[in-house]
């Protein structure tokens, strides 16, 4: 079942024994599997299973036997790996025997739950929900929504300058606006570029431009890493950064002049605009294949491999980013 579908059925109220929630999306799936949960049961009634925790025998026990201080057992299973088809055929009847009881899978991450998902069917009164990357639109509007909840005042432009920052990551994007809400001012892309990550001592725009400047990152690189800043998550903004200044360099070799506003769709402060220019003329189409191939790998080796002390590992790649 797609998104579209599901909201319609979630607003007339339609209720299933079991939800799967699963696509590209990880922060719909995670919204979507908490909203469910909290419209069939009080938060403190909702019982939480997160990865490494999950246990067969407990979840089963869990759905089979009712509850001593709620109406119902509301149980959420947070996975970022598939799970046998027979485990989720056996927790899904629990909830044919024991109609007090629901469960709801958030399926995180880039894995293949689509075996997985044929376990939800009418027959078993369960559904499965398959997220998409949000339409543009769609994810500015979930954003102002968020901002809002937050307290943030700022503007559509605004928001998509810090969706495009993020690669589309609504997970990040959101991060940041909890952030930002501590600042008594309307934000603005501006406000976006100087406190970004964690509000801290480095500013992340200044550390970005001294790393594609091959100026010494090595004290900003510190902070930054040391303030708790996920390692993954600045391995993704450096990419995002070189993949704007790669279309700005694309732009001006096109037609010689600089429109921010026509490349990105909003403006940029003068200064930083002017800034990138710069930076994004100093390289060739091999050289932004190079950093973004080396960021890749990276990621990659932080995904896949067994490494001790990720933040050292990181700081030590970075430090050589220009010098491979």
């Amino acid at each position: 079942m797609y998104k579209s579908e599901f909201d319609k059925q979630f607003n007339n109220n339609q209720n299933y024994n079991a939800y799967m929630f699963y696509g590209v999306s990880d922060f719909l799936v995670e919204s979507y599997s908490l909203k469910v949960a909290k419209k069939l049961a009080a938060g403190d009634d909702i019982i939480k299973v997160y990865f490494e925790e999950y246990n067969f025998d407990y979840c089963y026990d869990t759905l089979t036997q009712s509850s001593l201080f709620a109406t119902s057992n509301i149980l959420l299973i947070k996975i970022n790996k598939k799970l046998p088809k027979k485990e989720v055929d056996k927790l899904i009847d629990a909830c044919r025997l024991n109609p007090t009881s629901k469960v709801i899978f958030a399926c995180l991450g880039e894995v293949d739950y689509k075996t997985m998902a044929k376990s939800f069917t009418t027959k078993t009164s369960s559904v499965e929900v398959r997220f998409f990357a949000p339409y543009d639109n769609e994810a500015i509007s979930i954003l102002g929504e968020m901002a809002r909840e937050y307290g943030v005042q700022t503007d559509p432009n605004s928001l998509m300058f810090l969706y495009n920052m993020h690669q589309k990551n609504l997970s990040l994007c959101i991060s940041d606006l909890s952030k930002l809400s501590i600042l008594d001012e309307v934000v603005t892309s501006k406000t976006i570029n100087n406190h970004c990550f964690g509000l801290g001592s480095v500013d992340i725009e200044e550390f970005l431009v001294k790393l594609l400047s091959k100026a010494n990152i090595n004290k900003d690189l510190y902070f930054i890493l040391e303030e708790g800043i996920n390692e993954i998550q600045l391995i993704t903004r450096i990419s995002a950064f070189i993949q704007q200044l790669f279309m700005i360099n694309s732009y001006l070799k096109l037609h010689g002049v600089l429109n921010i506003k026509e490349i990105w769709g909003y403006n940029l402060p003068k200064n930083i605009a002017n800034t990138q220019a710069n930076l994004a003329i100093k390289y060739k189409k091999e050289q932004y294949l190079y950093m973004l191939n080396f960021l890749q790998d990276l990621e990659l080796e932080l995904k896949s491999s067994k490494i001790d002390d990720t933040n050292a590992y990181v700081q030590a790649k970075l430090r050589n980013f220009h010098q491979q």
